[in-house]
C-alpha cells in the first residue's frame, strides 16, 4: 500500500482466537508487511466459561448451521465484543486491526472455511478499520487455507540459521520449515491441544491438562498409537490442513476403554510423533515451539525424544509465544493492504501466491 506518496510502516493490532477456544490474544506491531520494525505490548482476554462452552458447541453444529442461525449470531456478537475489549486492553494507538475471527469449520476439500466474527461491529466499537476474512480467497483458489503463519515466521527468522522448524501446537498442530535458500514449506501436522483439552474437560473438569500432568502420569498404548498414525492424512505430502475435529471419531475409537491418564499419554505421543514424522525436505538444525503446547511438559519432552536437535520454546530466541499468532494477523493485515501474498504454493498448496483479506473501513 502506498500512503502519502510512499510505502510506510503501519501500526497494527492483530487479534487471534484459536481452536483451543480459551480466549482472544491481541498484539501490536509496526511493519511494512515485509519486515517487522517494532514490537509493542500483547494481551490475552480469557473467555468466560459460558462463551467457551457455546463456541465448543458450535464446532459440533457448524456443518449444519445456517449463517443466520440466532444462536450463532448471538455467539458471534459476544465473541466480537470480547475482541473489542482485547483491543481496549492494549491501550495503544493503531492504524489497522487484523481480525482473524473464530474458525468453526475448515473443509478445504469442500472449498469451505468459516470464521465467525463481525468486522463491522468491531470497527464501530474500536473506531479503527479492520482487515478480516484472511482464508477464503486461498480456499476458493484451490489452497488449503492454512496455515497462514509461515510468511510471518519467515520474516521473524530472516537472520536465523536454516534449516529451521517452527512448530505451533494450538488446537491443531502445524509447522513451518524454513530452508537455507529462502524456501518456505508448511502444513498442519495433526491434532494439537484440542483432543487433550476435551479429555481434560471430561475427566478432570478442567479446560486443559495443566503442565501435561495427566498425560505424564499415564502409559502410551502403542497398538492404539499405531492405529492413529495409520490415518491416510499422514501419508499425504505437505502442504495439507485439518479441522479441529478431523480426528474426533478416530480418537474416540482409539481411546475407548483406556484409563484417562493412558488415553492422555497416547494422545500426547500421537501429537508428537505426527510432528516429528512430517515430510520435511531435510532435518532442521533446531526446533522452536510456540502455541499453548509449549507449556505442556509432556509434549515438550515427547518432541525432544523424537528430534536429534534442540527443541526449545520460542522465548529462547526472544519471541513471545503467547503473542505470536496475534502478531501474525497484524502482519498479514498490512500485507493485505499492500496487496502482498498471504499464502504460497508451498504453504497451502494454492496454485500461485495468493492475496487475501477484506477491509472494512477506511485507512487514513
Amino acid at each position: 500500500m502506498t500512503i502519502n506518496g510512499g510505502t510506510k510502516r503501519i501500526r497494527a493490532i492483530g487479534l487471534m482466537s484459536g481452536t483451543s477456544l480459551d480466549g482472544v490474544d491481541a498484539a501490536w506491531i509496526e511493519t511494512d508487511g515485509e519486515r517487522i520494525s517494532g514490537f509493542g505490548p500483547a494481551a490475552t482476554l480469557l473467555y468466560e466459561e459460558g462463551l467457551r462452552a457455546d463456541l465448543r458447541r458450535i464446532l459440533d453444529l457448524a456443518p449444519t448451521l445456517a449463517s443466520d442461525d440466532p444462536f450463532l449470531r448471538d455467539v458471534e456478537e459476544r465473541l466480537t465484543r470480547d475482541h473489542a475489549l482485547a483491543v481496549a486492553m492494549m491501550g495503544q494507538t493503531a492504524d489497522i486491526i487484523g481480525f482473524h475471527g473464530q474458525t468453526i469449520l475448515h473443509s478445504p476439500t469442500q472449498r469451505r472455511t468459516w470464521q465467525i466474527g463481525d468486522a463491522a461491529l468491531l470497527s464501530r466499537l474500536t473506531r479503527l478499520p479492520v482487515v478480516y476474512d484472511f482464508r477464503s480467497d486461498d480456499v476458493k483458489a484451490g489452497g488449503e487455507g492454512a496455515p497462514l503463519v509461515p510468511v510471518f515466521h519467515a520474516a521473524l527468522a530472516r537472520e536465523m540459521e536454516k534449516p529451521l522448524l517452527i512448530v505451533n501446537i494450538g488446537g491443531v498442530a502445524n509447522a513451518t520449515w524454513l530452508g537455507p535458500d529462502g524456501e518456505v514449506l508448511a502444513c498442519d501436522t495433526g491434532p494439537g491441544n484440542g483432543p487433550l483439552d476435551d479429555l481434560a474437560q471430561v475427566h478432570l473438569g478442567q479446560p486443559y491438562d495443566k503442565d501435561g500432568a495427566l498425560a505424564g502420569s499415564g502409559q502410551v498404548d502403542l497398538s492404539r498409537l499405531d492405529a492413529l498414525l495409520a490415518h491416510p492424512f499422514f501419508a499425504r505430502p505437505a502442504p495439507k490442513s485439518l479441522d479441529r475435529l478431523s480426528f474426533s471419531g478416530l480418537i474416540a475409537e482409539a481411546t475407548e476403554g483406556l484409563a484417562a491418564p493412558d488415553a492422555a499419554a497416547t494422545l500426547a505421543a500421537f501429537i508428537c510423533t505426527a510432528i516429528a514424522q512430517a515430510p520435511w525436505p531435510t532435518p532442521p538444525k533446531q526446533v522452536l515451539v510456540t502455541g499453548g503446547g509449549r507449556h505442556n511438559s509432556t509434549l515438550m519432552k515427547g518432541l525432544a525424544e523424537r528430534f536429534s536437535v534442540s527443541v526449545r520454546p520460542v522465548e529462547d530466541v526472544g519471541w513471545n509465544g503467547d503473542a505470536l499468532e496475534a502478531q501474525c494477523f497484524a502482519f498479514l493485515a498490512v500485507r493485505s493492504l499492500r496487496g502482498l501474498p498471504l499464502s504460497l504454493p508451498t504453504t497451502t498448496g494454492v496454485a500461485a501466491p495468493q492475496k487475501g483479506g477484506r477491509l472494512y473501513g477506511t485507512i487514513l
